[in-house]
């Protein structure tokens, strides 16, 4: 039970039927209002209690032991015994690598329909898209066991009847190698936890749960800063023997990528959908917004792909308004 700081299980009001069971970004949206609207806890109010008393210290110990080791390790607070301190945050990437029934990463060709041969991506990581703007609880096992499962048994497949791959360019490598070698050859720059903590805080407050076109605006111009600095990280441990260093800052490089396009993508969308609710365009607009974005790390551009409504086996689901 998600509580304010007057006490008050505040998700009755804004859910009165499905209460703290509503869908994740309904109720992550209804927690920062009541943080802006003065009712967070604690001295910044700035968070909301997750009220755990109701389930009982046998259950909780039974059926929740990671959620209470994580309490008591991160926030020092036992679950059985007072509530934990939350905050809504990102919790899905609704988004990635574009990729067919098969696993197949596809191209920009033959209406998005092109696979590149030898390519593939699962899970969390692809878009296939199955979710279409907000995923159901638990549904990302679809992901991870039906499409790793088809990208496994397409792989098999794949490799016996092509026993070769195509001859690779002779600059093949040359881009995974320079990102390297940038980082060997650096004798000053950025700190790469600098450089992560300001991709996360400008991603929370430019594009969290609430987002206005002002908010966005900002956002964009913020992380592209971001960005140039990411190509100015200091290597200073160049040990070639586990160095989670190296590992951190090609980790910083990869999520700037993601950053950019989750950013820049929602900046574009004007119109309500899924968990992307801007307060200027409170409706859904399917005349204008029934569409894939598409963004391009090589110049930072939008692309738009339809949606495709039209399914194998079972009929069309149209998108309808979400009652709680």
């Amino acid at each position: 039970i998600l509580r304010n700081s007057n006490g008050e299980r505040f998700m009755e009001r804004y859910a009165p039927t499905l209460k703290d069971l509503a869908p994740r970004d309904f109720v992550s949206r209804s927690m920062g209002q009541e943080i802006i609207e003065g009712r967070g806890v604690g001295p910044k109010q700035d968070h909301i209690l997750l009220d755990l008393s109701h389930i009982g210290a046998e259950t909780i110990m039974k059926r929740l032991p990671s959620i209470r080791e994580i309490a008591i390790r991160f926030a020092n607070v036992d679950p059985i015994k007072e509530p934990i301190p939350v905050v809504p945050t990102i919790h899905y990437q609704m988004g990635g690598i574009p990729t067919n029934v098969h696993g197949q990463v596809v191209g920009t060709s033959k209406g998005f329909k092109d696979p590149i041969n030898g390519f593939y991506a699962v899970g969390e990581c692809s878009c296939v898209s199955v979710h279409g703007a907000n995923r159901l609880g638990t549904n990302s096992l679809l992901d991870l066991v039906v499409f790793g499962r088809a990208a496994g048994n397409h792989i098999i497949d794949h490799v016996k009847t092509i026993r070769s791959h195509k001859p690779l360019p002779a600059d093949a490598a040359d881009f995974a190698l320079s990102r390297l070698n940038q980082l060997e050859k650096s004798t000053s720059g950025e700190h790469t936890q600098a450089v992560a903590r300001d991709i996360r805080s400008t991603m929370q407050n430019h594009a969290g749960v609430f987002r206005t076109e002002k908010l966005m605006a900002e956002g964009v111009k913020m992380i592209g800063e971001v960005a140039q600095r990411v190509g100015d990280l200091h290597l200073k441990d160049k040990s070639k023997v586990f160095n989670t260093a190296r590992v951190e800052a090609l980790e910083v490089a990869n999520m700037i990528e993601v950053a950019r396009a989750t950013m820049v993508s929602a900046e574009a969308r004007k119109e309500s959908r899924g968990a992307h609710a801007p307060s200027e365009h409170k409706e859904r607009d399917d005349q204008n917004w029934l569409r894939h974005t598409l963004w391009y790390s090589e110049g930072d551009r939008l692309d738009y792909k339809p949606v495709q409504m039209q399914p194998m086996s079972v009929a069309s689901v149209p998108p309808k308004p979400r009652t709680f």
